[in-house]
């Protein structure tokens, strides 16, 4: 008895110092009160191309107390242990936002990463944006990184950044929460009561740089009614979509939800119950989540007829926007070596923009508006559309390139696909050219 009362003692107090440490980094969460410079119109969603951005790699040594986190896995971050196929272009970075790693250069020299715990980091990201004609991002706010105080300080502190750079670079930006991994009850424990925080303490929808639409901040949802063992419910999500677009002191945005490729035809990746509608229905954009769903400009074609032109019938009938999700290419040999399973490096062949470009032109033809690269910085599956390096570490893991190709390839890619959504470049079949390449191969 003595022991289970001291067990039980011991649990409220780790509980009761969670929650101080959770206070604390509520208490440093602040609005942005930097400049702000004059960009992209923020007012609407049509006509953009806006790309995920990930932001949850932390360093060893970027004073997030996080170590390598998305960069190694459980054995930490050395050479034949990793989690990424690509290897960022370090090359821009000042001495402050390099951090160094065990890997080794061709000619011996040490391999560096990044932090996106870094503002000058962030900053540079939206720098690039602007260079290339991106509109901006979708940040991404996993919900279960709500749950602790060092996750939620890292979030917080990107958070910022990204309005930083948003600011100061003319872009825009939207708030997107991430369900993956939240178990039944949580949707409204955890992430009801950040979007309070965030509204009340960061005020992010009163940044001038952050994205309406329709009148109302954009605000999405990613996770809802796919086919893979969630354990939190159809209900539950409905509580929140009613919340997020109808509390009287949170609510009133524009939601836009992600959701699984089958959500129209309750097939496929997702759950056949109606209910799936029901909350769709509710909402005001539905994105679908396409990654992996296709892996050439022929299948890509194919499922932009198929798919993406029956879509978008459904959500005009249904006065619904449409948001379709392009991806470049897809690899993550490291992650899933780093997790005891063997998976093809380049999985999915990037065909040099090939395969990006045959997908946003063939979701042009068929009717989309609008576009969502995934994503900007994701070098853990290979998606990445960032500066990436040509010339990365040699040994024991295996990283792409990008074929020789200059670093800022897919981010000139990218911001021609956003003229192809505003009707100034036509829809083809073949690469925008000519290509005026704004940096050295390396």
């Amino acid at each position: 008895m003595k022991l289970a009362a001291a067990v039980i003692l011991l649990s409220l107090n780790l509980t009761q110092a969670r929650e101080l440490d959770i206070q604390k980094v509520v208490s440093a969460m602040k609005p942005f009160s930097g400049k702000h410079h004059a960009g992209v119109d923020t007012t609407t969603l049509k006509g953009k191309v806006m790309c995920g951005y990930q932001g949850w790699f932390a360093a060893e040594g970027d004073g997030s107390d996080r170590g390598w986190t998305h960069f190694g896995g459980r054995k930490g971050l050395k050479p034949g242990h990793c989690t990424i196929d690509f290897w960022p272009d370090m090359r821009e970075m000042s001495k402050d936002e390099k951090f160094a790693t065990s890997f080794k250069n061709k000619d011996g020299s040490t391999a560096y990463l990044f932090s996106p715990y870094h503002p000058k980091t962030v900053l540079r990201h939206f720098k690039w944006m602007k260079e290339s004609g991106i509109d901006g991002i979708f940040l991404q706010r996993f919900a279960t990184s709500t749950k602790s105080a060092k996750s939620l300080n890292h979030r917080n502190v990107v958070t910022a950044n990204v309005q930083a750079g948003a600011n100061q670079y003319g872009r825009t930006w939207a708030m997107m929460y991430d369900l993956s991994g939240l178990k039944k009850g949580e949707i409204e424990k955890f992430l009801i009561e950040d979007w309070k925080r965030l509204v009340d303490r960061m005020k992010i929808t009163e940044d001038k740089s952050y994205l309406h639409h329709n009148g109302k901040p954009v605000v999405a949802v990613w996770g809802i009614g796919f086919k893979d063992g969630r354990d939190y419910t159809l209900d539950e999500c409905k509580k929140l979509v009613n919340f997020l677009k109808s509390d009287k002191k949170y609510g009133g945005n524009t939601l836009m939800l992600g959701v699984p490729t089958g959500w129209r035809t309750l097939s496929r990746d997702a759950i056949n119950d109606k209910k799936l509608h029901e909350i769709i229905l509710k909402a005001d954009i539905v994105s679908p989540w396409t990654v992996g769903r296709y892996s050439s400009p022929k299948q890509a074609e194919k499922h932009a007829e198929q798919w993406v032109k029956p879509d978008v019938a459904w959500t005009t009938k249904n006065k619904l926007d449409y948001l379709p999700v392009a991806y470049p290419g897809f690899s993550w040999h490291n992650l899933r070596k780093s997790q005891g399973i063997n998976k093809k490096l380049d999985q999915i062949p990037r065909l040099k923009g090939e395969f990006l470009w045959s997908q946003a032109s063939a979701f042009k033809r068929a009717g989309a508006q609008m576009l969502y690269v995934a994503m900007f910085d994701e070098v853990d599956e290979g998606t990445a559309i960032f500066k990436c390096s040509n010339n990365p570490p040699v040994g024991a893991s295996p990283f792409l390139t990008y074929d020789g190709l200059p670093t800022d390839h897919y981010l000139w890619l990218t911001g021609k696909i956003g003229e192809l959504m505003r009707n100034k470049l036509p829809a083809t079949h073949e690469l925008p050219a000519p290509r005026t390449f704004t940096a050295p191969q390396q």
